[in-house]
């Protein structure tokens, strides 16, 4: 059962980011697991993901390490011994999230009986031309919630890093089946952002991790959240500014097995009148961050940031904008 992997060396340049998505289960784990989902379904392969996660937080100290960042923050007053079953529930609570997506993939159908607040919100902004961008965090199931926005008649754009050697699988690749999204590199040409506002000004729908930097703190601010101050993005306000769209904040929770609720928490305006400064959109990173706090603190095992996210100087740089003015680059 695979978690983030932390970047193999310490971060030291802009291209180095603190974190990885890339799995740490090996191909015979993963193809354990694939083969209890076919055989089974999801039920089959919840009695190994206990073992596993135990596994884990007896055994491999280096993984529970990376629960305790969030945890702490989350819980301050648990002692040791609670930590390590909050740390076991959490780790759980992740592989179920793993295990619907298999499954998913694996079905040609979709298990999850996932439910949508906020529909005619998110149709209202999307009618108005400008294009949306569409805020998520890595809170519930994320990636196969996308999944439930097939109503939406335009192209979807996930801005989507994918680490060299990473052997999990996407729900839709389960079945060798084409992405039903457009991927845009962060690592491209100036991050992606011309992709992205070519994308915004067709009225289309750019979605966007809002609670990890893409490895680079120039394009961050520190705020404050669970009691602490942690580096978010503010580019993701940055193109909304620049191409004159909404920001549609998207969170989702599991609701138990197979099944999931997404909701719409909050539509964000940004003037399109701002300066080329990070202080400029810091109010409105802090306006998703209160919103995103407010929600892992009504689903608290359900926030998969396993980094220290609060340690602002692991990655520390001059915050400077060396970029091209998106104001500049409008379409």
């Amino acid at each position: 059962m695979p978690l983030s992997e932390p970047p193999p060396t310490a971060p030291d340049s802009p291209a180095q980011p603190r974190w990885s998505s890339r799995s740490v289960g090996t191909p015979l784990q993963h193809g354990i697991f694939y083969l209890l989902i076919r055989l089974g379904g999801t039920r089959a392969a919840v009695p190994l993901l206990h073992a596993v996660a135990l596994y884990y937080v007896l055994l491999r100290p280096s993984i529970r390490r990376r629960t305790l960042p969030y945890l702490t923050r989350r819980f301050p007053a648990a002692p040791t011994w609670r930590r390590l079953l909050l740390a076991y529930r959490m780790i759980v609570e992740f592989g179920k999230v793993l295990i619907d997506r298999a499954a998913m993939g694996m079905s040609g159908l979709d298990p999850h009986s996932i439910t949508l607040s906020g529909r005619e919100t998110l149709l209202g902004v999307l009618g108005e031309g400008h294009g949306v961008v569409l805020l998520t965090a890595h809170v519930g199931c994320w990636q196969t919630g996308m999944a439930a926005l097939n109503f939406i008649d335009v192209p979807v754009h996930l801005l989507m890093q994918r680490e060299e050697g990473d052997i999990d699988l996407h729900y839709f690749e389960h079945r060798g089946l084409p992405c039903p999204f457009r991927i845009i590199d962060p690592r491209g040409f100036l991050g992606g952002s011309i992709e992205m506002l070519q994308a915004l000004k067709r009225g289309e729908v750019v979605s966007v991790m809002g609670d990890r930097d893409s490895g680079s703190v120039r394009n961050t601010v520190a705020v404050e959240f669970l009691g602490g101050t942690a580096r978010f993005p503010f580019s993701p306000f940055k193109i909304a500014a620049a191409a004159g769209a909404p920001v549609v904040v998207l969170l989702s929770h599991r609701t138990g097995l197979s099944s999931a609720h997404l909701e719409v928490v909050d539509v964000i305006r940004v003037p399109d009148n701002l300066r080329v400064d990070p202080e400029e959109f810091k109010p409105f990173v802090e306006k998703f961050v209160k919103t995103l706090e407010d929600y892992v603190t009504a689903h608290p095992f359900q926030f998969f940031n396993f980094y220290d996210m609060w340690d602002i100087n692991a990655a520390q740089e001059p915050v400077r904008n060396t970029a091209p003015s998106l104001r500049s680059m409008r379409l």
